[in-house]
């Protein structure tokens, strides 16, 4: 059901400085993809991990997924640039903020939250039990005229959470899957993902696989190095359904061996 080639967010994301003296960008990047849909980008030159965020409107609510990796909001303006958009787009509408997976570069922002008026704030540790989920299995989410299908998908972390949206067809990895250093911490469980991902993307219409960071170099292969705040030649963000096949074929190919293994889009980074 799903196209192998679309076409691309077309967008410039911000990618660091070479210094924070000579940061000129926004601390929060805002990318419109609709008028219902929202990607956030941390700046590089604020926090390294320069972590990826999404917001999604529906007709009764909309979904805050991810909260950044900087506590402070005077270096991470997150609630009011979400305050902003949601008063753009739905005036009142209630806000619901969940993550991809617990890491504290994707949960630093919570706080921000924690006293906004008509939010629902789901800690990462208790996400599973919020989803009902007994296993690796998934359960919608009803924004109201977008309803999102969630995935249990650990592997990388044990409560990592994938979303699927049907209005854009994007596929929110977080960490399991993104154009950069792939760390697992429960091997079997993320090539029971990987396949997982595989077989939904079959029988779904998913137009781009989204995770949360960037962290190679347009060259084949090759990563940027942990801790990098300057990303000049960064790839895209998006990744195709292709680029998860390629991924299940890698983790076949890796079988037993731990260590580090470089493709053309990731880094799988298997444990000992």
């Amino acid at each position: 059901m799903n196209a192998q080639h679309r076409a691309p967010l077309d967008v410039r994301w911000i990618h660091g400085s070479t210094s924070s003296k000579h940061n000129t960008d926004p601390d929060l990047q805002v990318h419109e993809v609709d008028e219902a849909t929202y990607i956030l980008r941390q700046n590089k030159a604020v926090h390294y991990e320069a972590p990826f965020l999404y917001l999604l409107f529906g007709t009764e609510r909309a979904v805050l997924i991810d909260t950044g990796a900087t506590a402070d909001p005077a270096h991470l303006p997150l609630r009011r640039t979400v305050d902003e958009l949601i008063e753009r787009r739905g005036p009142g509408l209630p806000l619901l903020v969940l993550h991809s997976h617990g890491h504290g570069d994707h949960t630093a922002g919570d706080g921000q939250f924690a006293d906004r008026p008509d939010t629902e704030l789901v800690p990462a540790g208790e996400a599973l039990a919020w989803f009902g989920f007994h296993g690796e299995e998934s359960r919608t989410l009803d924004l109201g005229g977008r309803v999102l299908e969630c995935l249990a998908t650990p592997g990388h972390h044990a409560a990592s959470v994938t979303y699927h949206d049907p209005r854009t067809g994007f596929l929110l990895t977080g960490d399991t899957v993104y154009p950069g250093r792939l760390y697992i911490g429960d091997w079997p469980a993320f090539v029971r993902t990987v396949d997982r991902l595989v077989e939904f993307a079959a029988t779904h219409e998913v137009t781009h696989v989204l995770g949360c960071h960037i962290e190679m170099t347009t060259e084949p292969g090759t990563d940027y190095p942990l801790g990098t705040t300057f990303q000049p030649d960064e790839p895209p963000l998006e990744l195709s359904v292709a680029d998860l096949h390629e991924l299940q074929a890698a983790c076949r190919e890796i079988g037993d061996r731990p260590g580090r293994h470089p493709y053309k889009r990731f880094v799988v980074c298997k444990p000992d």
